[in-house]
């Protein structure tokens, strides 16, 4: 397209050629010399709002088609890098994708690349970290400015289902801003002021509950627990159970391989508990030291068949056509701290929890008890 000096941009040539044409015809139409519209077309020129309006007449169009502002480039930004990723380790010295959101009043940036961010669909970005400024700072070109201003909801966990509120969240102008980490990685984070909400499932064995201690080991602030849901934490195996697995103490037998998960989730935890009890040392299991990030990963270990078993939720065999073997009913919480509740993501997020279509939609993925689902666990 043409440009002129003032950053304006024409199709003129576009249209005249849709339109059959010449410029001598249309010039004529206009009531300008073919010269003068010759300057116009190739962007030498700017035209009077008469002339515009006798164009875009002419060629039956309207004058926002025929010119228009160019869009003029977003300035970079200086942002906060969250997450595990290591720039210095990771880089290749090309531009790294990433998430580009705020929380309170930081702007942070989490990259879509590297150990810890991996995800298992493609993820939209809003901009590329160009360099990092020293520190956790880096400097980054935003794809569009007016994705920077749109209100986000920044969520950590490991809950396959939160992307189910994506469109609830997004038809109230709000981007969901989600990371997969382990519970524990999630409070630690939250307590960093990484994002707004935490997701967790870790029992806390000296009181027999879920969660409301770890907060309050972890988290510095007053925060209130909302339940999300109750799911069944079990055994994932391959269609068929071939091993014909029924207990944690199956895992020690001669050649089966576990898909584990990483210290510090809730799904690791469960299993260190179950070993403990039936005095089983970790070591007595092949593939206890592999380690995947989330449920899916586990049942996707499962599926590719690089691993015969591994502990997960239900919804995860499920998606992926695997066996599962109930172990444990555990409550999924989601942690907001209290500074934060009034803020116009969160109360989005709460409205939703508490509406049927959502609760619909979480128990059809399978295992997941939803009654409970938008209701103050406790505040701590």
């Amino acid at each position: 397209m043409p440009r002129n000096k003032a950053n304006v941009l024409n199709s003129l040539r576009e249209a005249r050629t849709r339109a059959g044409m010449t410029q001598t015809q249309l010039s004529a139409e206009a009531g300008i010399s073919r010269q003068a519209y010759s300057a116009l077309e190739s962007g030498n020129a700017n035209p009077s709002t008469e002339v515009s309006l006798r164009l875009a007449r002419a060629l039956g169009v309207g004058v926002e088609s025929l010119f228009y502002l160019a869009e003029q480039p977003v300035d970079s930004l200086e942002a906060e890098l969250v997450g595990n990723t290591n720039l210095d380790q990771a880089s290749d010295g090309q531009p790294k994708r990433t998430r580009l959101f705020r929380v309170g009043q930081r702007l942070l940036a989490r990259p879509l690349a590297g150990l810890g961010n991996a995800h298992h669909a493609v993820v939209a970005a809003e901009g590329l970290i160009t360099s990092q400024t020293g520190g956790r700072r880096v400097t980054v070109q935003p794809f569009e400015q007016d994705e920077i201003e749109t209100p986000t909801l920044a969520m950590l966990g490991c809950d396959p289902a939160v992307g189910l509120l994506e469109s609830g969240l997004r038809s109230r102008g709000i981007t969901l801003v989600s990371s997969e980490q382990s519970s524990r990685q999630a409070l630690e984070d939250l307590a960093n002021g990484d994002a707004h909400v935490a997701g967790c499932h870790l029992l806390d064995e000296d009181t027999g509950t879920y969660n409301g201690a770890w907060v309050r080991r972890l988290v510095p602030f007053p925060c209130t627990l909302v339940t999300f849901a109750a799911w069944q934490q079990g055994l994932i195996t391959a269609r068929g159970n071939p091993w014909g697995l029924q207990h944690i103490s199956d895992l020690s037998e001669p050649g089966i391989r576990l898909a584990n998960r990483q210290s510090g989730s809730g799904s690791r935890a469960l299993l260190d508990r179950r070993l403990a009890n039936a005095g089983i040392p970790s070591d007595a299991l092949l593939g206890y030291d592999m380690e995947e990030t989330g449920h899916l990963a586990v049942a996707a270990a499962i599926a590719s068949g690089s691993a015969d078993v591994g502990v997960g939720v239900k919804a995860a065999a499920a998606a992926l056509g695997l066996d599962f073997i109930p172990l444990e009913e555990e409550r999924y919480d989601l942690v907001i701290p209290n500074h934060f509740l009034n803020e116009g993501p969160v109360q989005v997020l709460l409205d939703l929890l508490r509406r049927e279509p959502l609760h619909r939609r979480v128990e059809s993925l399978g295992g997941y008890d939803v009654s409970g689902m938008g209701v103050p666990a406790s505040v701590n």
